[in-house]
């Protein structure tokens, strides 16, 4: 979620009066930082994991199950082995947005050697084993990337009501008291990106039309106590959500990379921006792949993904930022909520790519071209302090901008993008880092590693071959709208570069009105950029066998590597489902399921219960897994009759 800092909120109206202030510091902050560690090297790569989990609860009598509003307690306890002994506990456990969420990370970062990916997934469990302890009768840690009931009624326990007129959200539908509490930012956030956007957010996510669902689908809104505002921004046809929680509530499966320098003569950030570069064409098919959230606030939608709920979850911009209104008070029409995809490249690979006219304040980008920071780099910096801060604390107002950064990442941790650029922290060993953020969590450990597993190899694999992947950035927005589609992972088709080992100069020609003449890209599928297509492309996964060929590998680690390629591969095939898929199958194949769309308590209730057989090893699931994991020898005895075929996941 970014940055944690500890003190007193300011409220939105004391925010906006410094906005300039943080601004002109952040700025000052980062030329310090960057000319003093411009030249850094001797960093070594090291790579780690965020998993986010969802706590939920189960009412086994009444077949219904909700999140469970206790991650406060739980964090309290977690983070007792940190504090007695912070440099040697397996595992670092943060505040997620939601009051049900935590996110949990290895507790040191792993390294150069193969041998690491054969402890990743043993690190998950570990994970998943010590919150889980901590957890009382019928409820369970999971790995979903959103509760598909998140918003309808007395869906937390315990239950509590929304409150639409009165506090941070003002949502139709979700309690105050599903934010976490143990840390003022969330809630800070929440009202603060309300009052900044003057209403509250507006998210609509296209209904599923199934043969009962009502048509045209509208919901009564002033039942609830919807007001003007609400049933503007309602879509007919679509599920409206209007909180932040919708979109932060969600959990994701990200990585941090720090670079090291390939030679004696090159320094560590020229690496991390070729990396960033390289893998911001790889985030929406890392989003296909991964597709694992059709379902919102109850209802069966048209897509697989969460990423466009979170955008419009956390937009902030005014109606005339939003080009509803002239501009009059302020300064940019911005294209993109500040949860978007990537919008500009860093390298001087990149540079001729960037085809999208980016909005940047040029009075922040003189200042650091005058400061001898590079033209893109001076623009991407530009680019992401057209934000004001929406978070602010009394205690962070005045800093010294020679050692601290914390006026920067106020504005760079609240530009949530698919990839992002970490400089090192002040007077830390941290060096240089690329985040990788798009990838939806999937239901078991497993995948979870194999997923980490398969990026941090095709990052080995990019650098040590010195591959392209680039494409115009405009392609890239387009994958990432198209990656969200229903079944996208099988149906749609995305630009690629299927050119990869050539060099850009000789074969691109990009202008930033759009238009382009490079045959180097095509449009392929997701079965054919993961696994190939015979003499047009060689795929990811054969580069990947290929780069290990030339490796020392044990055995174990080999077997590990090749299991985890194998569920990529049949996932990208469609030998066996995403998770969207699986969850989508679910629900219309359950006996209780009406085809109207409406995904009910009983229906939420099996579908978790399955989740957690599956994630737990009870139960086998060769739809989402294929034969790479097998249930072990507990029973099934628990699963009712009537649901056998559905709880059984086969073909």
């Amino acid at each position: 979620m970014g940055l944690l800092t500890e003190g007193q909120p300011l409220t939105w109206e004391e925010t906006k009066q410094l906005a300039d202030h943080v601004r002109q510091h952040g700025i000052d902050q980062f030329l310090n930082l960057y000319h003093q560690l411009l030249d850094r090297k001797g960093d070594v790569l090291k790579w780690g994991d965020e998993v986010e989990y969802i706590i939920v609860k189960f009412d086994h009598t009444n077949k219904i199950a909700r999140v469970r509003l206790c991650a406060q307690d739980i964090l309290g306890q977690l983070n007792e082995k940190e504090a007695n002994d912070p440099h040697n506990v397996k595992s670092l456990w943060r505040p997620e947005y939601g009051a049900y969420m935590i996110e949990g990370t290895p507790g040191k970062p792993y390294g150069g050697l193969l041998a690491h990916f054969n402890i990743v997934e043993a690190n998950m469990r570990y994970r998943r084993e010590e919150a889980q302890q901590l957890l009382g009768p019928d409820e369970v840690l999971m790995t979903i990337t959103n509760f598909p009931r998140l918003g309808c009624p007395e869906f937390t326990w315990p239950v509590d009501q929304p409150t639409p007129k009165i506090g941070a959200s003002r949502s139709l539908f979700i309690p105050d008291s599903a934010i976490y509490k143990g840390h003022p930012r969330f809630s800070t956030l929440t009202r603060n990106i309300r009052q900044r956007r003057g209403e509250r957010v507006a998210i609509n996510i296209p209904i599923f039309k199934d043969e009962n669902t009502q048509n045209p689908f509208e919901e009564d809104l002033i039942s609830i106590g919807g007001d003007a505002d609400s049933l503007n921004a309602a879509l007919p046809d679509h599920v409206y959500m209007d909180a932040m929680a919708f979109g932060m509530g969600c959990c994701c499966l990200q990585m941090t990379f720090q670079v090291r320098n390939n030679m004696m003569t090159a320094c560590c950030i020229k690496e991390a921006r070729t990396l960033y570069d390289q893998l911001t064409p790889l985030c929406p098919i890392l989003l296909a792949l991964t597709a694992a959230s059709p379902v919102f606030r109850g209802y069966l939608t048209d897509v697989d993904c969460r990423w466009d709920v979170i955008s419009r979850s956390v937009d902030c911009r005014t109606r005339q930022e939003r080009g509803l209104e002239p501009l009059t008070t302020d300064k940019f029409v911005i294209p993109k909520s500040r949860y978007d995809s990537t919008t500009l490249y860093l390298s001087s690979q990149g540079e001729k790519f960037n085809d999208v006219s980016l909005v940047y304040d040029k009075t922040i980008y003189n200042k650091l071209k005058s400061a001898d920071i590079d033209h893109q780099m001076a623009q991407h910096v530009a680019h992401l302090f057209i934000r004001d801060t929406v978070s602010l604390f009394n205690e962070k107002v005045h800093q010294d901008d020679t050692v601290e950064m914390d006026h920067f990442e106020n504005i760079q941790s609240t530009n949530w993008q698919t990839m992002r650029f970490k400089p090192p922290p002040p007077k830390s060993t941290i060096g240089w880092r690329v985040e990788f953020r798009p990838c939806e969590v999937q239901l078991t450990d497993f995948e979870n590693a194999a997923i980490v597993c398969f990026v941090v190899l095709l990052t080995r694999v990019i650098l040590s071959y010195q591959l392209n992947f680039i494409i115009p950035i405009s392609k890239v927005d387009e994958n990432m709208s198209k990656a969200q589609k229903r079944s996208a992972a099988l149906t749609e088709k995305f630009w690629f570069r299927k050119n990869i080992a050539a060099s850009t100069s000789k074969t691109a020609n990009v202008d930033v009105n759009g238009s382009h003449d490079d045959a180097s890209y095509t449009t392929m599928s997701i079965n054919e950029i993961i696994n190939g297509k015979m003499g047009e492309f060689p795929g990811l996964i054969p580069l990947i066998h290929s780069y290990l060929s030339s490796m020392e590998v044990d055995t174990d680690t080999h077997c590990t590597i090749q299991q985890y390629l194998k569920l990529i591969s049949r996932r990208a095939s469609g030998q066996i489902d995403t998770t969207a898929s699986w969850i989508r199958r679910f629900i219309q194949e359950h006996p209780s399921y009406k085809r109207d769309s409406v995904v009910s308590n009983e229906i939420n209730y099996d579908l978790l219960m399955t989740a957690d057989g599956i994630q737990s090893g009870r139960i086998s699931c060769p739809r989402l897994l294929g034969d790479c994991l097998l249930a072990n020898s507990k029973t099934k005895e628990t699963i009712p009759p009537a649901v056998q075929k559905v709880y059984s996941c086969t073909p």
